[in-house]
């Protein structure tokens, strides 16, 4: 089982439609793609997706943050998601990167529960960005 974590907390998965991989057909609604992948290469794809989900294979590669960050700036409007192996350290900057939500295993949610990733959820207000304006 997995636990999708947003700003309001745990919640279970609501995606039933499933994932193809990035050589599937132009047509699918939902791709899951890895590190490796290059964002332009989804480019004529990204207005017919509805969800997107970037793997995290391990939370010291940041690679994911980069390719969420390009594809939003390429316009993709859709349902952002990283699954994986990330932090509750790392929600702040995966939501500055573009992701909506997080999907952890139950493993996960039992070292890092709830609580840790809710103290990361006013991550508009505590950016270095926002102290320098200030």
């Amino acid at each position: 089982m997995s636990v999708i974590v947003t700003d309001r907390g745990f919640a279970p998965d609501d995606w039933t439609a499933g994932f193809d991989g990035p050589e599937s057909a132009d047509e699918v609604t939902a791709l899951e793609i890895g590190p490796e992948t290059d964002p332009e290469t989804l480019a004529n794809r990204l207005p017919r997706l509805e969800m997107l989900r970037i793997r995290f294979e391990s939370f010291a590669d940041g690679r994911g943050f980069t390719i969420a960050r390009a594809l939003r700036r390429m316009g993709y409007a859709g349902r952002l998601r990283a699954a994986g192996h990330v932090l509750a350290d790392q929600y702040a900057m995966a939501r500055r990167s573009g992701f909506d939500e997080i999907e952890i295993d139950d493993a996960l949610a039992a070292r890092q529960p709830e609580d840790q990733w809710l103290a990361r959820a006013d991550w508009r207000a505590h950016d270095y960005q926002s102290r320098l304006r200030g």
